[in-house]
This record gives structure tokens, C-alpha cells and sequence, in this order.
């Protein structure tokens, strides 16, 4: 491996953590401080170029969604997964997943406890064309899930700009910990969570999501997590 190679391989993955351990890479010999300089250059350059939010202009966001939105396109593959199945968004937020389900066609109940945000949601909802196929309820997810027959639910807890790069665990998210403790035995929980979350032990399927952009299409942008329905036998 040429030094150029050597040094953009330690650059992509400087500061990432999978599985809640750092990834450490060591160079021998060294390398020189200008190959460094110009990968971290290039790489800040292809970030430039990641996947998109909404393609669709005229999408209503408030500044958390603009960072925690799941890319369209990485919406509608989860949506495809799920068979167009029934399907409970527990934290919509402006409504990303809520529409790459229902493009998937899935029928949904997108729930949203900021009622601005709820409102975001259902405009983009009539954006994109798939209002029928997805109702929008103002409140806590906590409060509804275990009342519901439905055989997935799927969340996307917050998890900020600030969470540990090198490890977080289910008490990281409180709403994901307490939503795995209520709901139906029957229904089956998807979580999209960061690539430092640790899975040991974890009963879950993982799933690592890709970007779609020229600029990250080799980088992790989240796991999906795939928890079986707690009735399975």
C-alpha cells in the first residue's frame, strides 16, 4: 500500500468506533505529514458530496432534523425491508422514515411529541404524496405503543451531535430502552442507532447502513438494529 492509500485508510477512519470499541490504526513506518494533510483535505472534500435529507425542495425542517434526518434514499431501503407491513414510527421528527415506509408501502402511525414538529411532518408527508398511507399523532410514543397491534415498531431515538464516538449503549437512549420494555411481546423493534453502539449481547440483527452520496457511500452512517418480536419462540 503507497503511502497516499495508506494515509486516506487512516484518515476515513480516524475516530470511529463499531461495536463500542475505538478503531485504532498505527502506521509503519510513520507517515509524513504532508500525505496526512492532504488526505484529511480530500476527505473533508468528499464529505461535501453525502447523501441527502430531502431531495424534494420545499421540505419544512427545524435545525435537529437538518442533522438527525435519515437520508431518502436510506429511508426507503429500511421501508422495503419491512414487506409493507404495518408499521409505528414511535419518534417521527420531521417524518423521514414515516415517508420511506409509506413510499415502501407500509401504512404508518408516525408519532411526534413536539407538536411543531408533527406539523413539519405532516407537510412533508403531503410533499411527498403519501399522507394517506400515514397518520400523524401528536404525544408520546411511550404512552401509545403498548395499546397497539402492530407487528413493527420502529425508532429512531435521539441520540444529538454530542453522543460518545467510541461507545453508547441502550441506556444511551433512554426511549429505545423503555420502548424495548413496552411493547406488545408481538411486535418486532427496529432502531436506527450510531455506529459506536455496542451489540455485544444484544439480541438484535444489526444491519450497517451506508451513505448514498459519492462522498460517503463507503462510509457507516448508522445501524440498524433489528430486535425480534419477545413472543418468538
Amino acid at each position: 500500500m503507497s503511502r497516499t492509500e495508506a494515509a486516506a485508510v487512516a484518515t476515513r477512519l480516524r475516530g470511529l468506533a463499531f461495536d463500542g470499541q475505538a478503531i485504532i490504526v498505527t502506521c509503519q513506518p510513520s507517515l509524513p505529514r504532508s500525505a496526512v494533510r492532504q488526505a484529511r483535505l480530500h476527505e473533508a472534500r468528499l464529505r461535501r458530496d453525502g447523501s441527502l435529507g430531502f431531495a424534494r425542495r420545499g421540505a419544512w425542517l427545524d435545525e435537529e432534523a437538518r442533522y438527525s434526518l435519515t437520508p431518502e434514499v436510506l429511508a426507503y431501503r429500511i421501508g422495503r425491508l419491512a414487506r409493507r407491513a404495518d408499521v409505528v414510527d414511535a419518534a417521527c421528527g420531521a417524518g423521514g422514515n414515516a415517508i420511506g415506509f409509506a413510499r415502501a408501502g407500509c401504512r404508518v402511525l408516525a408519532i411526534e411529541r413536539d407538536r411543531e414538529r408533527a406539523e413539519m411532518a405532516r407537510h412533508n408527508l403531503r410533499l411527498y404524496g403519501v399522507q394517506h398511507r400515514v397518520r400523524v399523532r401528536c404525544g408520546d410514543a411511550l404512552e401509545h405503543v403498548a395499546r397497539l397491534s402492530v407487528p413493527l415498531v420502529f425508532v429512531d431515538p435521539p441520540w444529538g451531535r454530542e453522543y460518545d464516538p467510541e461507545r453508547v449503549t441502550v441506556d444511551d437512549l433512554p426511549l429505545l430502552r423503555d420502548l424495548l420494555e413496552q411493547v406488545p411481546a408481538n411486535a418486532a423493534v427496529w432502531a436506527k442507532v450510531p455506529s459506536s453502539f455496542d451489540t455485544r449481547g444484544c439480541p438484535a440483527r444489526v444491519l450497517a447502513c451506508f451513505g448514498a452520496g459519492s462522498g460517503d457511500r463507503r462510509r457507516v452512517k448508522f445501524l440498524l438494529l433489528r430486535f425480534p418480536p419477545r413472543g418468538r419462540t
